[in-house]
């Protein structure tokens, strides 16, 4: 018997669909009993502030990958043999349920899953927060007083002392020295590691 893993999923779509794919992609899981397979449909929004001709602020929500949508669904973690001439041993393979590839693949403004050929591709986990889908909480074995390396942002590879850790907003504030001053600087859990 297999295991099962939950993973994120892109699908291309329309440009324009993205609100209609959801909409028809959750019924069609719906009718097709689906619900404990695919679990989740999304597509990532962020809001931005306009300026109106009135000169008024308005806020609005504006898709951050127009033409595709994000499928969170379960998906079978199944062990293979690699074949001798690559290397042999055994590999793990990620299989989705075919019910659901056909489900997703024929709703009405879908154009295919992103990945090689016919071959959907996950997203990684550092994909899935960076892009915004779902806040995977990171958990850092660190505390106040320490000194992690920044490893990703216009910091990286700067060192700096640990001044307080925000645990539910997944932030850290450090103290980074700068043109040989101390500066505070918060930064996200991701872009951090321990020394």
């Amino acid at each position: 018997m297999s295991q099962q893993e939950t993973r994120w999923y892109v699908v291309h779509t329309y440009s324009g669909y993205e609100n209609k794919v959801k909409e028809d992609l959750i019924k069609a899981v719906e009718n097709a009993d689906l619900q404990d397979i695919i679990l989740e449909v999304k597509y990532p929004t962020e809001e931005v502030i306009e300026i109106t001709s009135a000169g008024k602020r308005k806020t609005t929500e504006r898709k951050v990958f127009p033409g595709y949508v994000m499928v969170k669904m379960n998906v079978d973690v199944v062990e293979k043999e690699r074949p001798a001439e690559r290397g042999g041993g055994k590999t793990t393979e990620l299989v989705m349920n075919p019910r659901a590839w056909y489900v997703i693949r024929n709703t009405r403004g879908v154009t295919g899953f992103v990945g090689p050929g016919s071959k959907p591709i996950p997203l990684t986990d550092e994909e899935v927060t960076a892009m915004g889908v779902e806040r995977i909480p990171i958990v850092l074995n660190i505390e106040v007083g320490e000194t992690v390396r920044v490893v990703s942002g216009p910091l990286e590879n700067f060192l700096g002392r640990v001044e307080k850790l925000d645990v539910e907003r997944q932030k850290i504030k450090l103290t980074v020295e700068m043109f040989g001053r101390d500066t505070p600087v918060e930064l996200d859990f991701i872009q951090v590691q321990k020394l």
